[in-house]
């Protein structure tokens, strides 16, 4: 494959014909699914693009003003900055830890890089595996939360290189080998259609997650991946969104540097619970953060008033007045 990075306002001119985009794809039949795509670095003039070239091919002996037009469909002039080479391929390590040692972002997983996924996962690896460490090293993580990180990252990059990239290769090629314009136009044209609603949904189903962590109290027989859909829900093994408290703050603000227990509206039952949570981790060593507030307006959204929070913003429970066996959950969650 090529990088090729450029300039061309003739090309920012002529794409003016489509809807806005900060990226374009170009399926040819010939390329069995493979993508070219232009990719904007600016707004007028800077552009990147990604595409297969011979084997042999280098800066010097081969023509990328022609490959660029061909992508494009039309004739443009443009200036190269810089003309890169990389292999188009996906691959995972079997885990992430080996004894003391650790792997992280592009030493555990590779992948075309498309849609910032590499990018992204690296940086939730490391967010991940941080935290963790830093537990161990302070003497209240368990032997089971270092193993987690390998547990937890590994599925969600499986997920994501196989199925949305490999995979979207795959779909692209069988769409190609279906349907042709020069075959039949109108039944082209309404699947193209088809294909670019399915396209746009994508992201919406994308939604990695840790349920089935050993480190977290999930739905029963569930595993970590990519599929799911989002909810401003507090599920044990995602993402907490961010909501607004009474004070106006973000509850992201308020969260701690270990754990952190939201409580919302906690009297009762569950204020019991709260000092259940609070003896827990004092007994077991672990920091332990507690942010009380009503259960009024946007956090309700949550649907559970008392949810405990991991340090790289994963909910590790969550659950309302029912009596919660809390020195279980708290023991799960850091791995003893």
């Amino acid at each position: 494959m090529v990088l090729a990075v450029s300039r061309s306002r003739e090309l920012h001119e002529g794409l003016k014909c489509l809807p806005e985009r900060t990226t374009y794809r170009a399926l040819h039949p010939d390329l069995k699914g493979v993508w070219q795509f232009f990719g904007r670095i600016d707004v007028g003039e800077g552009w990147f693009f990604h595409g297969p070239v011979p084997d042999d091919a280098t800066p010097d002996n081969y023509d990328y003003d022609a490959l660029l037009q061909r992508a494009a469909g039309f004739q443009f002039s443009t200036t190269f900055d810089h003309l890169g080479f990389w292999e188009l391929r996906v691959a995972v390590a079997n885990t992430y830890r080996r004894g003391r040692a650790f792997i992280a972002g592009d030493a555990a997983h590779t992948h075309p890089p498309y849609g910032a996924h590499g990018l992204n996962t690296g940086l939730e690896d490391i967010t991940n595996l941080g935290w963790k460490l830093a537990a161990v090293l302070e003497g209240w993580g368990g032997g089971r939360l270092l193993d987690s990180y390998s547990d937890e990252r590994q599925p969600v990059f499986v997920g994501t290189g196989e199925e949305i990239i490999a995979g979207g290769i795959k779909s692209d090629r069988a769409f190609l080998e279906r349907y042709s314009p020069e075959h039949d136009k109108a039944e082209f044209e309404q699947a193209w259609k088809e294909l670019e609603t399915a396209g746009s949904a994508r992201p919406r189903s994308y939604v990695p997650h840790y349920e089935g962590s050993p480190v977290i109290s999930g739905p029963p027989d569930s595993s970590c991946g990519i599929h799911g859909s989002h909810s401003y829900a507090a599920r044990p093994g995602h993402h907490l969104t961010p909501q607004p408290l009474s004070s106006g703050a973000n509850v992201f603000e308020e969260l701690g540097n270990g754990y952190t227990l939201l409580a919302f509206g906690a009297n009762g039952q569950k204020d019991q619970n709260v000092l259940e949570f609070q003896r827990a981790a004092q007994s077991l060593g672990v920091p332990l953060k507690v942010v009380r507030d009503d259960y009024q307006g946007d956090r309700k959204a949550y649907e559970s008033p008392l949810i405990l929070v991991r340090p790289d913003q994963y909910v590790a429970w969550a659950g309302d007045d029912a009596s919660p066996d809390v020195s279980g959950i708290l023991r799960k969650a850091i791995g003893i």
